[in-house]
């Protein structure tokens, strides 16, 4: 599976990265760098570097790619999603093997960036988690208390939102809000001399990148 992390970061950010299999054999000189996702602190930014502590408790040094993308979330709620929002939702399988997933957290996407890195595929906020980038259904099937039903390629997941679960929005943020502490959610490539990124999600105002 290709992974590729959405540059959709003209305004704002989100996560992700979606995944298929080639149809033909991909040459060596066609494939694209691995992605890897970094979260964790600032220790300090300059220029096009960012040095990160991250969750695992390592110090990486990040480079900036020319024209990288910044943005922050914004706090939302269960109740601001309607049908025909697009979302992305990181989830777990129910425990005990029941019908539909629980969110671990709930990204709504401005409308501009509706079918950004569409599906449903794995990912590493927590172990076994997956990340599910489609449109909330309509009429019946929408919202229904703390339940949500999306579809995406044709396909439908039901996915609950236990309280607690983080809900937030893309918000603006500016290099200013690059401060040592801050939270940062980083979707880069592999590079030889370290993790390259093209776009950062900063957390501000208190809120944190929840993906």
């Amino acid at each position: 599976m290709i992974k590729t992390i959405l540059p959709a970061l003209l305004l704002g950010l989100s996560a992700i990265a979606s995944t298929a299999l080639p149809a033909a054999p991909v040459h060596a000189e066609d494939q694209k760098p691995e992605q890897i996702h970094i979260r964790g602190s600032i220790v300090n930014y300059s220029g096009s570097a960012l040095k990160v502590k991250t969750r695992e408790g390592e110090t990486v040094n990040v480079t900036l790619a020319a024209g990288w993308k910044l943005a922050s979330v914004a706090n939302a709620a269960v109740t601001d999603i309607k049908p025909g929002d697009f979302v992305g939702i990181a989830s777990l399988p129910s425990a005990g093997g029941g019908d539909g997933d629980g969110a671990l957290e709930v990204l709504i996407f401005p409308p501009a960036m509706k079918g950004a890195g569409e599906g449903s595929y794995g990912w590493d906020l927590k172990p076994n988690s997956s990340m599910t980038n489609a449109t909330v259904a309509d009429a019946v099937k929408g919202v229904d208390g703390r339940t949500v039903t999306v579809s995406y390629h044709g396909k439908e997941k039901k996915i609950a939102i236990p309280d607690g679960t983080p809900v937030v929005t893309i918000a603006p943020a500016t290099k200013d809000d690059l401060v040592p502490g801050a939270t940062v959610f980083i979707p880069a490539e592999k590079a030889a001399s370290g993790p390259l990124a093209h776009q950062v999600l900063v957390g501000k105002n208190g809120v944190v990148p929840p993906m």
